[in-house]
C-alpha cells in the first residue's frame, strides 16, 4: 500500500504560511522565502527575551542609581550595604519603591546607611 503523505505535507505549509503573515513581500506567501524568515524570525524572538530581561535589570539598576545619588550615596555603596544590612529586595522592588513610595525606599535607605 502506498501512502502519498499530501494532506500532512500541506498542513505543515499551511502552518509556517500562517506563521508569516504579516511579513513583507514573498516572505509571506512563497514557502521557502517564508520558511526561512520564520524560523529567523523565532530565534530573532528567543534572543529578543534574553536581552528584554537585560534591559529591564539596566533600566532598575539606573534608577536606583538616581534615587540613592539624590540621597547622598552611590549605586555600588548602596547595594553593598543592602548585603551588610540582610536587606532582601530585589532591584526591581526597590526601584518600584523609589519611584511610587519613596517613605518606603527612604527607611530601606536609612537602614542601609547605617552599614555603609
Amino acid at each position: 500500500m502506498r501512502v502519498k503523505g499530501g494532506s500532512a505535507s500541506r498542513r505543515s505549509k499551511n502552518r509556517v504560511l500562517k506563521e508569516a503573515n504579516g511579513f513583507w513581500g514573498k516572505r509571506k506567501n512563497c514557502w521557502k522565502m517564508a520558511r526561512i524568515a520564520v524560523r529567523r524570525s523565532k530565534q530573532q524572538a528567543y534572543v529578543g527575551r534574553k536581552l528584554h530581561k537585560r534591559d529591564l535589570r539596566a533600566l532598575w539598576i539606573q534608577r536606583l542609581n538616581a534615587a540613592t545619588r539624590a540621597r547622598g550615596l552611590t549605586y555600588s555603596r548602596f547595594v553593598h550595604g543592602l548585603g551588610k544590612a540582610n536587606v532582601e529586595l530585589d532591584r526591581k522592588t526597590l526601584s518600584e519603591l523609589a519611584i511610587h513610595d519613596s517613605k518606603a525606599f527612604d527607611a530601606v535607605f536609612e537602614v542601609v546607611k547605617r552599614y555603609v
